[in-house]
């Protein structure tokens, strides 16, 4: 019978499952390796302790309506969108008012997570921590691993060419907190989600230019949508969800790229996504007027670099650059977990409803926050949990480790007759190409 619970993080994701564990009686124990709750969002000045933090001028994506717990909401005064430290205010208020602090060890990392001999029995998980020096092993029933994908920063450096003979900064978006220290300089930004866009306006205000990369272009939304209402209010509904359903992709591209290119075009913008290229979509205000204004300039995928310079895709050349700021994500990790079950969950395709890993004969470890998603992250994490701990006490069942296993195989033999059917026609697109041409020059001859 499921009753220790070790919870592996105390920011969005670990106060869910830390308040869904005590709604299921069971007994929680979070270690959380900094002072504070609140994960990512907990700003501070510098990141020496190699956690990812909010940078200061952060600001929600996803409007209070649709952004709280669903037993807690936002109080009234709080704006539809919130800074990062209103935000972490909330989430204070929360572990606050469930009395969740007393359950949280701080300053406590958790150096390995391993299973006894007798798991496939029990179930149990073996968890050393250690606290100042200090290392303690104890026996917990079940895991909720709550560290999120912001942990491992992905910096592709030998993906540019040349980048190791730059003699300018080379920062990661992990380390950027504010702006000033930029004055006056020429930045280079490479990557367009939602932090690179952020970044590269409110960098336009102080650099002396900023240059902004993309390879493969983007959707840009703003908060606001028709009449000022909150835009995933007017966005996230049932009716569009049913209407993405039932209408063919190809037709439902067609209707949201009017609508994005309604407000504003762009291809002029330098904004458009690359035909071959995934679509996203990222929120942001101002990022169209600072290239109006010249304040942000957009760029091609760079090609390689030289000690002061940049060559991009499109043939242009940027000399003079000082600073480039690689805005390319995160990559999935979990140093605490043993192999093979380390590899096994940073593939989403092997975890269960993105949840429970596949391959475990008993459902006691569970990934709690390790989803991208247009709404709130908190919402979504609390039903992960909810679930989590119900599937722990035995209420909810999944299917046993052989059938998942065997689904995934399934998948991953679809997606590579996708990739080998998409491959076929890259290669076959020359030879039709040339039969058009000789057919058109036949028609002319006759």
């Amino acid at each position: 019978m499921v009753k220790r619970v070790a919870v592996i993080g105390a920011g969005v994701s670990g106060l869910s499952s830390i308040k869904c564990c005590l709604d299921e009686d069971l007994e929680p124990t979070c270690f959380e390796r900094s002072n504070e709750i609140g994960g990512l969002w907990k700003f501070t000045e510098t990141s020496k302790d190699g956690m990812t933090r909010v940078y200061r001028s952060l600001v929600t994506n996803v409007c209070k309506e649709m952004s709280c717990y669903s037993d807690f909401p936002f109080q009234e005064d709080y704006p539809n969108f919130m800074n990062q430290g209103k935000f972490w205010d909330y989430l204070q208020e929360f572990a606050e008012h469930f009395d969740l602090l007393k359950y949280i060890q701080f300053k406590t990392t958790v150096c390995s997570i391993t299973k006894p001999p007798d798991f496939s029995e029990t179930g149990q998980w073996v968890v050393v921590t250690e606290t100042e020096g200090r290392q303690e092993r104890a026996v917990f029933d079940a895991v909720m691993v709550c560290t999120g994908h912001f942990l491992n920063p992905r910096l592709p450096l030998e993906s540019f060419p040349g980048i190791h003979k730059f003699k300018g900064q080379i920062l990661h978006s992990q380390e950027y907190k504010i702006p000033e220290g930029f004055q006056g300089k020429r930045v280079l930004v490479i990557g367009l989600g939602n932090t690179g866009g952020d970044i590269a306006v409110e960098l336009g205000r102080m650099a002396a230019q900023v240059l902004l990369s993309t390879r493969t272009g983007t959707w840009v939304i703003g908060r606001s949508s028709d009449g000022g209402y909150p835009c995933n209010m007017m966005i996230i509904r049932r009716c569009h969800n049913f209407i993405a359903q039932v209408l063919p992709s190809c037709v439902l591209r067609w209707i949201q790229e009017r609508q994005l290119n309604k407000r504003l075009n762009h291809e002029n913008y330098g904004l458009n996504i690359i035909k071959g290229k995934k679509t996203k979509l990222i929120v942001n205000d101002e990022l169209p007027t600072c290239i109006l204004c010249g304040a942000v300039t957009m760029k091609t995928s760079v090609k390689a670099f030289t000690e002061t310079s940049a060559l991009f895709e499109d043939g242009t050349v940027e000399e003079n650059i000082d600073v480039v700021i690689f805005a390319t994500g995160y990559t999935f990790s979990f140093p605490f977990l043993e192999e093979p079950l380390r590899s096994l969950c940073t593939k989403k395709m092997s975890l269960y409803k993105l949840v429970f890993p596949s391959s475990l004969e008993k459902a006691t470890l569970a990934m709690i926050g390790l989803i991208s998603l247009k709404g709130s992250i908190l919402a979504s994490t609390e039903l992960q949990a909810r679930w989590a701990t119900r599937v722990f006490k035995g209420l909810c069942k999944i299917p046993p480790p052989q059938k998942l296993m065997a689904d995934i195989t399934k998948k991953e033999q679809l997606i590579k007759r996708r990739e080998n059917k998409d491959s076929e026609k890259l290669s076959n697109l020359p030879h039709f190409t040339q039969q058009v041409r000789e057919q058109g020059s036949e028609r002319k001859h006759t």
